[in-house]
């Protein structure tokens, strides 16, 4: 089964409606177009498994010359926003640190932590402004097995959706905060002992339930087998971090400066 290489408008998109009220989702939209971004797609019309999928995007995520694979022309919104935050973070990176800078484990999890967050901003948007849509009744479900089996009760778990529901912007910035540090921590953790002692460090965050949601063994894999080093991007990276934390508002700061 061989894959070809399609472009966004070669996809049928799915569960646009569920975003029209959500003005950030058009304006991702719009950047990701620009940006000319590559899909991997069977040929014709063959549909690959999930799993292969799966397994083919994590294991080579954001490699060099690399694409989002799918399973056939169909692409969920949400993925449509993910995709867009690592091709907007990634250029102005670039901009910022230079294409090597762009590659260190600090532009590596930024870029994730921000597009990771995302996520859970939608869900804050979505949750009762569009209830039914394919997000909330498949990500809810996912984040709440994640949530439980770190040790948060079922009505812990619809409390804290609730906190993210009320302020999806301060949601947001916790999240992407949360995993950047967490990240950068482990990054440098030499055995599973002092990795369990960084984890335990986060253990009051309000959203360190959903940690093992986000995958972070692959993005610290990759970090340590494709990252290169560049002391002064990843100051620079540290320093940019430090600067969205101490925003009122996060995702405004990226709007104006990367994305208006």
């Amino acid at each position: 089964m061989p894959l070809c290489s399609v472009s966004l408008d070669d996809l049928t998109l799915e569960d646009e409606s569920s975003y029209s009220h959500v003005a950030l989702y058009a304006t991702l939209k719009r950047a990701l177009r620009r940006s000319g971004h590559r899909f991997l797609v069977p040929q014709g019309n063959e549909v690959a498994s999930w799993d292969r999928t799966v397994f083919l995007n994590l294991t080579y995520w954001n490699a060099d010359k690399g694409a989002d694979i799918l399973c056939d022309r169909h692409l969920a919104a949400d993925v449509v926003a993910h995709v867009a935050w690592h091709s907007v973070v990634a250029s102005s990176l670039e901009k910022l640190v230079g294409k090597t800078g762009v590659k260190t484990p600090a532009g590596l999890f930024f870029a994730e932590s921000i597009a990771s967050a995302f996520d859970l901003y939608l869900v804050g948007r979505l949750f009762r402004n569009a209830p039914d849509s394919d997000f909330i009744t498949t990500q809810i479900p996912i984040m709440a097995e994640a949530a439980e089996q770190a040790g948060l009760e079922r009505e812990d778990f619809s409390a804290l959706i609730e906190q993210v529901v009320d302020d999806p912007e301060r949601a947001f910035e916790d999240l992407r905060t949360l995993l950047f540090d967490v990240t950068m921590a482990l990054y440098v953790c030499p055995d599973a002992e002092s990795a369990q002692r960084t984890l335990e460090q986060f253990d009051g965050h309000r959203f360190s339930s959903l940690l093992h949601h986000f995958q972070l063994s692959v993005w610290v894999l990759y970090a340590r087998a494709y990252g290169v080093t560049d002391d002064a991007a990843q100051t620079a990276i540290s320093s940019l971090h430090q600067t969205l934390r101490s925003e009122p508002d996060s995702l405004d700061w990226l709007l104006r400066s990367w994305l208006s």
